[in-house]
This record gives C-alpha cells, structure tokens and sequence, in this order.
C-alpha cells in the first residue's frame, strides 16, 4: 500500500460549466486536507484548480503551488497558500510539482490538463518514476481520454501495457480508495534524468 502523503492534482485553470466538476474539485481538496496530506498543484488563483486549493485550505489542509513568473500575473497567483513557488519555466513547474507529489490525480481540465498527464504518463512509462496516476473520469468527463489510448494501443504505437500506467476512477472516493490500494513506489527519485 503506497504512503501518500502528498498528491499532485491536475485541473483546468477554467471552471468549466458542469457543477459536478467544481464539486469534485472540492470534494478532493477536502479529502486531501482530512487525510492529513499536501495538496500540490499548478498555483493559479483561479478555475478548478483554487476551487480544490481553497477546499483543502478550508479544511485545514497544507498547498503548494508551483507557477512560473510570466504566469503568476496573467493567471492571478493564489496569494492565500502555505507555500508557493515561482519557477521560470512551465518545465520547472510541472517539475517542482513533481518532487514534492507522491501520486497525481487528473481532474477535468483542458489542454494544459492534457499536457501535464501525457507527460507524467510518459516520465512513468520510461522507467522515471512508479508513482500512482489516477484519472477521475468525472461524469464521464475522459471517457474520450481513454478512447484515446485505446486508439493508440489499436494501432500498435503503444503496447495493452499502457493501461497499467494510470487507473480511471469515477469520483473523489474511488480515487482515495485506489490510491490507497496502490502498491508503494519502487523507483526512487531521478531529477537528473526530468
């Protein structure tokens, strides 16, 4: 059973306009809080992403953000955080967020929610961690996510293997209760190779 004591979540900087989004976000942050652990997530002051920060900080939960300087003004950092880290880069970003996670969970969110999945869904198929990925397939919100992949793997650029690299889970409890079922990490930390 994985130790979490830190999960990485990955959400749009949009709200979006389904309601059952905004509640799951808020049901994450405040499980992440009640479970004693550290939200980290892209530091933004707005969208889905606060809606989760601001759930966990309401329970009483730590937040680390992480957003690079030439977003922090564009996208109003969270100002209200226990921590937050500018980076000059959206790959310091995402890197940062990456050291301080022991697992990642990807709510609805858009194209920047697509980038940060498919690539620590990359980093986690090349052997440069084994941490869980769970994607919260929200009012089947992903369900052409995993069509996708399964396209992909269809088509042979991809093995039956990639399904191991991520679970899909239908809300805030299931994901808890896979994180909680996920095996430890065996892989230790490579930031030379990020």
């Amino acid at each position: 059973m994985a130790q979490i004591k830190s999960l990485c979540i990955y959400c749009g900087s949009k709200a979006g306009t389904n309601p059952a989004h905004r509640a799951l976000a808020v049901d994450v942050g405040t499980g992440v809080a009640n479970r004693g652990w550290t939200l980290v997530y892209g530091g933004g002051g707005i969208g889905l992403m606060t809606v989760a920060a601001d759930a966990a900080l309401t329970a009483g939960g730590k937040v680390i953000g992480a957003i690079p300087t030439h977003l922090a003004n564009s996208e109003i950092r969270h100002v209200g955080l226990s921590e937050l880290i500018l980076t000059d880069s959206m790959h310091e970003r995402k890197a940062a967020m990456f050291d301080r996670a022991d697992a990642f969970a990807v709510l609805p969110g858009g194209l920047g929610t697509l980038d940060e999945f498919f690539e620590i869904l990359t980093w986690r198929q090349i052997g440069l961690h084994d941490k869980p990925v769970i994607v919260v397939d929200n009012d089947k919100y992903w369900a052409p996510l995993e069509q996708l992949v399964d396209q992909v793997i269809g088509e042979g650029f991809a093995s039956d293997s990639a399904h191991e690299l991520f679970s899909v889970v239908d809300g805030a409890e299931a994901m808890f209760e896979a994180l909680a079922a996920a095996p430890d990490p065996t892989i230790g930390p490579r930031p030379d190779r990020i």
